[in-house]
């Protein structure tokens, strides 16, 4: 399991459970922005990020304008950010697309986490300034983190890679079928060319004619397509409680197809099953929590 806490273990949690789990945690914070970065994890992504919109933000001091304050809501559904005025939700940062949060150590106003966007898949840097809490902050994302991720297991995200699993084996059932109708269609053609009168040998005038044989040319009793399990369906009188009836689909083994997505549980359809697989994948990855020194430049003051 890739925990979320794997910086300070010895700190206790901030939170009960219940609060991220049944409802959400609120901070507030100075939202200096949102720029793009190369990968998803790394001291060195966030650095030069935050050194960025810093800079953009003292531009846009200097010109008079405020930077803009946020209110966060955690809970194990994610990061929301609000205006904290009228409520309207600005970004919702899932949990599992995160993938990076720290805090500056020196400076405690200064925090930010990378989150990967669904559609294009960039690796996004939020930056945040808050009142002396950045560390407080990365800890309560990094405790919904954790308990995200077993939310998500005890629910049945811990058979999704069985699903997947499955579900190639599944596609090599169809394949093996697909080749075996191909070698019975085969076989057919030449029985059936064996019992043609237009392939049998002249016989001579007076000669008594041979039965059609009982086998096939490998000697075995020939392939009905209709049903290859005929024979089976009266045993001793009882009938197979197993069998199909024909109106069914049924597989080279007399048996109906095994469908992944029906299997265990619960039902998933494709797009549900695609979302579970990226929750899966991203939980994976894990959440790194780190504290580092963002920037010592005269720049940094106090935005």
């Amino acid at each position: 399991m890739n925990r979320a806490f794997n910086r300070r273990k010895d700190k206790p949690s901030m939170h009960t459970p219940e609060a991220l789990v049944r409802s959400h945690v609120v901070y507030n914070a100075k939202f200096l922005g949102i720029t793009e970065v190369e990968q998803p994890k790394g001291t060195d992504m966030v650095r030069v990020a935050v050194r960025k919109l810093k800079f953009q933000r003292h531009i846009k001091k200097s010109e008079g304008q405020k930077t803009p304050k946020v209110e966060l809501q955690i809970s194990i559904y994610g990061v929301k950010i609000l205006d904290p005025k009228t409520k309207e939700m600005q970004h919702n940062c899932q949990l599992h697309r995160m993938s990076f949060c720290a805090d500056d150590k020196t400076d405690k106003r200064i925090f930010t986490f990378i989150c990967t966007e669904p559609e294009t898949k960039k690796h996004l840097c939020y930056v945040f300034d808050s009142e002396k809490c950045a560390e407080e902050i990365t800890l309560a994302i990094g405790q919904a983190f954790d308990l995200a991720y077993k939310k998500f297991l005890e629910s049945g995200g811990k058979d999704v890679e069985t699903r997947k699993q499955i579900g190639n084996l599944q596609k090599r059932i169809q394949d093996l079928e697909m080749e075996n109708s191909k070698l019975k269609k085969k076989l057919k053609d030449l029985e059936d060319q064996l019992m043609d009168p237009r392939f049998s040998p002249v016989r001579p005038a007076g000669s008594i004619q041979a039965r059609a044989p009982s086998t096939d040319i490998f000697d075995m009793v020939p392939f009905t397509p209709e049903s290859p399990i005929t024979r089976r369906l009266n045993c001793n009188g009882i009938s197979s409680p197993y069998l199909p009836s024909r109106d069914r689909d049924i597989d080279l083994f007399g048996a109906e197809p095994f469908d992944p997505f029906i299997c265990g549980p619960a039902v998933f359809t494709p797009d549900i099953q695609s979302k579970l697989d990226e929750m899966q994948e991203g939980f994976q990855m894990g959440l790194t929590l780190e504290g580092t020194v963002f920037s010592l430049d005269q720049v940094d003051s106090r935005c």
